[in-house]
């Protein structure tokens, strides 16, 4: 095993990275010891030429079959993240740092991803390039940091707050989650519950009234209209309901029109657009306060906070103020002519510009909207609880009333 990382460094593999594989080998030393390890190549050829160099006498060469894992999520982007900083400040070096890394995931896809990395920084990439390989995971704003980190000579430092930072904003997002979670679910059942009545139960009613031969309550032959309609056009229903609901999502990804008027929607809600607003802010601040203390420069760093935001209208605002920051006018100034950040955010920006801190004042700033974005949650839980029970128990209750309603007349005739 000691053989493999230098059996990895073979000439032309950086011509042709995206040919190699990972090879397996096993075979004999001078000594006849047994011998085993791996190595990428672009064939089982070159893995033996590499070990008959070293005095190897390779017996098999087999390919590695990655296992297929999960998708990576950006909670294992953040917990590889801090494993990585923790280890580089303790001295451990970063290809055994990958290594340590790799091996103790539980996730395959992971183990690979940072395999990969590793292999690429072996070759002679740097980390910040070998991480712009692979965009789905790794940002601009990752990217970039760690760059300012390589070239300052203090990547342990940036690594740990990017650890930091992903880790608050996995937090906000979670919370905003969970804010949402509880009343689309118990939307979603409730539908479930209005579907099953009005295809299942109503016209066993219907079928029970008819014997009747009286005339129903309005209540009731508006609920068994409703029902007609419901049995005759459920697919339609369904596919209408379903159809709006993808082309919607595909709409929000791919089109920005679609993109700034929702998010300006969503901002505007009665209830969760404070919640959003405050959240998106933070992030904003939070992601700022990062940049700008690793030492990106002022206008190179918004670049990055527009998207991380995570809202496309402070996405656009934070290109009008690149623009004017390039110009030559001041960040406070130019937040302000943006007209989307409250007064508070204003004024600590300024004294941070005045007093030279303007990192530290972005990162206060930042820790009190995450404080009320916690705060608006909790008590978002507490309101729509009561909110719910109410419009459920009128929906459901309304439903049942107008069936049994027939039932109690013919109880008072008899």
């Amino acid at each position: 095993m000691a053989s493999t990382a230098a059996a990895r460094a073979i000439p032309g593999s950086r011509n042709a990275p995206s040919k190699e594989k990972t090879f397996i080998w096993e075979g004999r030393d001078r000594t006849g010891k047994t011998v085993r390890g791996e190595m990428r190549a672009s064939g089982p050829a070159i893995v033996q030429s590499a070990m008959r160099r070293q005095g190897i006498a390779v017996t098999r060469v087999t390919k590695h079959r990655h296992r297929k894992g999960k998708r990576i999520v950006e909670k294992d982007i953040a917990l590889f993240t801090r494993q990585l900083a923790t280890m580089m400040k303790a001295g451990v070096p970063l290809l055994q740092s990958f290594d340590i890394v790799a091996r103790g995931s539980s996730n395959a896809s992971v183990s690979k991803l940072f395999s990969d990395i590793r292999a690429d920084v072996e070759t002679g990439t740097s980390l910040s390039q070998a991480f712009r390989k692979y965009p789905l995971h790794f940002d601009s704003l990752f990217c970039n940091l760690v760059g300012a980190g390589e070239q300052a000579g203090i990547l342990d430092d940036l690594l740990d707050r990017l650890a930091t930072y992903k880790e608050k904003m996995l937090a906000i997002k979670g919370k905003i989650k969970s804010a949402l979670f509880y009343p689309v679910a118990v939307l979603v059942v409730a539908f479930v519950v209005v579907a099953v009545i009005m295809l299942f139960v109503v016209p066993a009613f219907k079928e029970v009234f008819a014997s009747f031969k009286a005339e129903l309550p309005a209540p009731t032959m508006m609920v068994i209209a409703m029902s007609d309609g419901f049995v005759k056009y459920w697919y339609l229903i369904f596919g209408a309901i379903g159809g709006s609901l993808y082309f919607l999502m595909q709409a929000w990804r791919r089109s920005p029109k679609v993109q700034m008027t929702m998010d300006r929607l969503l901002l505007k809600l009665p209830v969760f657009g404070p919640v959003v607003e405050k959240a998106t802010i933070a992030r904003w601040l939070r992601t700022l306060s990062t940049m700008f203390a690793a030492g990106v420069p002022l206008v190179e760093a918004l670049d990055s906070v527009g998207g991380a935001a995570g809202n496309h209208v402070y996405l656009m605002a934070t290109r009008r103020i690149q623009q004017e920051v390039a110009t030559g006018t001041s960040l406070t100034v130019s937040m302000q002519n943006a007209q989307v950040f409250p007064n508070m955010v204003l004024q600590m920006s300024a004294i941070g510009e005045e007093s030279g801190s303007l990192d530290s004042m972005l990162s206060k700033a930042a820790d009190i909207y995450e404080r009320e974005v916690d705060e608006a949650v909790e008590s978002l839980s507490s309101l729509l609880e009561p909110m719910i029970m109410v419009v459920l128990g009128t929906l459901i209750g309304g439903l049942v009333i107008a069936m049994y309603l027939p039932i109690f007349k013919l109880g008072q005739v008899v």
